[in-house]
């Protein structure tokens, strides 16, 4: 399980580096939207300005994810493999482009009948391009493999100059051709496996957008929930929810100019490409959850706990509650409740899903860069693409007595025991309350069974992920006294304490300390 566990965590975790970007993009467009909501650009060239500049985001995205990750996965976080999943991602995208594959079977594709061109579209070239997070994610995998394993190699001395780290990139350059070429052959059964599938989910319509937000939920414990992102939110196969959302007006032009659904970036209804409504329909059903649903969860949870604890209970559930309605980030309250009264979470997925399907039902759309809170729906209020976004806060505030009413009634009945309600308090699982970064960060380290129990650790969005030598060395009531959000163990050698959106501080801390041992220290900050 270790052996399966582990790469998916770290994947989760170089993946979280990519879509970091993402807020930049959202924040770009917004504000240019904001500025000429008519026009996009057209009547200022501030907004004209900013639109672009968020565009280019959105247009690279495979490149993004190529070099985040091989940065993110190799051994040092170091440059040289970013620089190599650029030259591999070049390379695949060189070989493999549209023009480039009909070289090599000889055909003109503008001589293409109408049954050859539909069959050349199935097979997905064209989407081999700029802005595909698959093949970046493909590249990003190879070039941190190529690093991890030859950037210490030496060259006689008449080669020493490629010695090392210089020698990374030119083995990414070869490596990534071999990839093309099994790609060739691949590609073509991948993409249309793919597309079936994403295809099968737009036809369920509001329903197969719930099935979408269901399992997105569901995933969330193992980190895989961003592989099934890709396919809904990006232009793996089309579908580019959150790309063509945020690309607003050229999302629009693009749909007038429409002739199939191979050329609609929304939903082709046999005669005409539908968009507003449509595009943001795998985003928009978040927005009450995270908004209101979850921070009222909060609230139902506080008033459960056990009365000598409500305050510390209070000032975590605040804090969680806050986070996810101002920014979407929803996993200090999620992993509060998700292992230790997993029923609850699997009625906050089918609240999820069904709030999806209903938003989708509606056509109330609205979208995000980062996640579905506040201020991202600020910022895409005025998004031309948005359709009636003020329907999703009404809707909000039915989910908000939705989960208080479900989250309040089920804790007694099933006598489930949320944070602060019949813990134990020898266990030392009550949670600390105000805790500073440095001290957070050794009581962390003694319930990990101290730094000598340390293989690797590094840190994602809010969780720090570390490797320990021996498991039974680990004590979850000793790092509960952290004050942290929860604890994870994917693994028998895995562990994920969950800190939230400070745990940059905590990993820094943690560096500190470890800075004079062996322990592999990796994270967006480590050096």
């Amino acid at each position: 399980m270790d052996a399966i566990m582990a790469p998916l965590q770290k994947l989760g975790k170089a993946l979280m580096g990519a879509v970091a970007v993402l807020p930049v993009a959202a924040l770009l467009l917004g504000i240019g939207y904001l500025i000429d909501p008519e026009g996009w650009g057209e009547k200022s060239i501030i907004a004209a300005i900013l639109i672009k500049a968020g565009g280019a985001v959105l247009d690279y995205l495979g490149w993004i994810f190529a070099m985040a990750i091989a940065f993110g996965l190799a051994k040092d976080s170091n440059g040289a493999a970013a620089l190599s999943g650029f030259i591999g991602y070049s390379t695949v995208t060189a070989l493999l482009s549209e023009k480039a594959v009909a070289g090599y079977r000889g055909l003109n594709l503008e001589e293409l009948a109408e049954p050859e061109k539909l069959a050349w579209a199935a097979e997905g070239w064209s989407k081999i391009n700029s802005g595909n997070p698959l093949i970046g994610i493909l590249v990003g995998v190879l070039a941190a493999w190529v690093y991890n394993n030859f950037h210490k190699t030496k060259l006689p001395d008449a080669l020493a100059f490629f010695s090392g780290r210089h020698l990374v990139p030119i083995l990414t350059s070869f490596f990534s051709m071999i990839l093309s070429g099994i790609l060739y052959f691949v590609w073509p059964f991948l993409y249309s496996l793919l597309f079936h599938f994403g295809q099968w989910i737009v036809g369920q319509g509001a329903i197969g957008a719930g099935i979408y937000g269901f399992f997105n939920r569901l995933l969330i414990p193992s980190g895989l929930h961003h592989a099934l992102n890709q396919i809904f939110w990006f232009d793996v196969i089309g579908i580019n929810d959150i790309g063509d959302f945020l690309a607003g007006g050229k999302t629009i032009e693009a749909a007038k100019a429409a002739t199939d659904a191979a050329t609609c970036p929304g939903v082709w209804d046999g005669s005409q490409c539908l968009v507003q409504g449509y595009v943001g329909m795998y985003q928009a059903g978040f927005f009450p959850v995270m908004m209101f649903g979850l921070p009222a969860a909060a609230l139902a949870m506080y008033l459960r706990a056990d009365s000598k604890r409500k305050r510390i209970v209070g000032s975590l559930m605040l804090a969680g509650a806050l986070a996810s309605f101002l920014t979407g980030v929803t996993e200090p309250l999620e992993f509060s409740f998700m292992f230790v009264v997993p029923v609850l979470y699997l009625v906050h997925a089918v609240l999820t899903g069904i709030s999806v399907a209903v938003s989708a039902a509606m056509h109330w759309t609205a979208g995000f860069g980062f996640s579905a809170g506040a201020f991202d729906m600020f910022l895409s209020s005025s998004n031309p693409v948005a359709n009636q976004w003020w329907m999703l806060l009404v809707q909000g505030l039915v989910w908000a007595v939705i989960y208080f009413t479900v989250f309040y009634f089920l804790i007694p009945i099933l006598n489930l025991k949320t944070p602060g309600r019949g813990e134990d308090d020898d266990e030392g699982a009550e949670l600390a309350e105000g805790v500073e970064p440095s001290d957070s960060a050794l009581q962390i380290l003694q319930g990990l069974g101290g730094a000598a129990n340390i293989e690797a650790i590094d840190y994602c969005a809010t969780r720090l992920r570390v490797t320990v030598k021996d498991h039974a060395l680990v004590k979850e009531s000793v790092i509960k006294q952290a004050g942290v959000a929860g604890i994870i163990r994917p693994s028998q050698k895995s562990v994920q304490v969950v800190v939230g959106t400070q745990v940059q501080f905590v990993y820094d801390e943690v560096a500190r300390v470890l800075a004079s041992s062996s322990v592999e220290l990796r994270g967006e900050q480590a050096v």
